[in-house]
């Protein structure tokens, strides 16, 4: 499990961090709102933990904008302020729990696995782009065999047509800690679905964008970047 912590107390972040990593928690900190918007919108969390003081953008503002952009990462808010107003607020924003200053690191611990628990928005296991059908139940894509690496990477491409999408995306999302560091393992995959495009005779291209990442484009919009 892997939870994003936007807090500006030092002494707390690194205390809160410490406890979940011992229960096996990773955990990733940012120390002001600008930097905690930017991780929380990379949708590679479990959960995210909200301070709603923060510095340069408020933890109620980044709630907002990852919902705004259909992240739908669980989220927990923190606040020392605990009228029910603020609460019901937030919960109607978009919040999953709210938690109140001083707490429990037992009692965050036991709310983020309810949340991370819960079951997920039923998938119909397909989805389609351009002239792309990829079944995630058969695991197949327009009926070609499939591996489940090959599912989880197109399934990051068809959920975000015509988006960039980073190699550091690619490998949080699908491969997690196990190979954070790796980006072989991208360039590798990308490579080989790449083939299966041109076996199925797709219009569809992974297209590269220099040092930034990947794009997965239909033909027309292919046909507008090469001009």
């Amino acid at each position: 499990m892997r939870v994003l912590y936007v807090e500006d107390t030092k002494l707390l972040a690194n205390a809160v961090k410490h406890n979940l990593e011992r229960q096996g928690i990773t955990v990733d900190l940012a120390a002001d709102g600008e930097e905690g918007l930017e991780q929380a919108m990379k949708d590679i969390y479990d959960c995210v933990i909200l301070d709603i003081m923060l510095p340069k953008c408020s933890g109620t503002d980044i709630l907002i904008r990852m919902r705004e952009k259909n992240v739908q990462t669980p989220v927990i808010m923190l606040s020392a302020i605990s009228e029910v107003e603020t609460k019901v607020g937030h919960l109607d924003r978009g919040a999953d729990d709210y938690l109140a200053k001083p707490f429990k690191t037992a009692e965050l611990i036991a709310r983020i696995r309810a949340l991370v628990r819960r079951p997920k928005v039923v998938d119909t296991g397909v989805l389609t782009y351009s002239d792309l059908v990829l079944d995630k139940t058969n695991v197949t894509l327009n009926g070609e065999q499939l591996t489940n690496k090959e599912v989880e990477i197109l399934t990051e491409f068809m959920k975000n047509p015509d988006k960039l999408i980073s190699k550091e995306h690619l490998l949080a999302k699908v491969w997690g800690e196990e190979s954070m560091r790796d980006d072989n393992y991208v360039e590798t995959y990308i490579s080989r679905i790449r083939k299966l495009f041109k076996k199925v005779h797709s219009q569809a291209k992974i297209v590269t964008i220099r040092n930034l990442g990947y794009k997965l484009m239909g033909n027309q919009n292919v046909q507008k970047t090469a001009q």
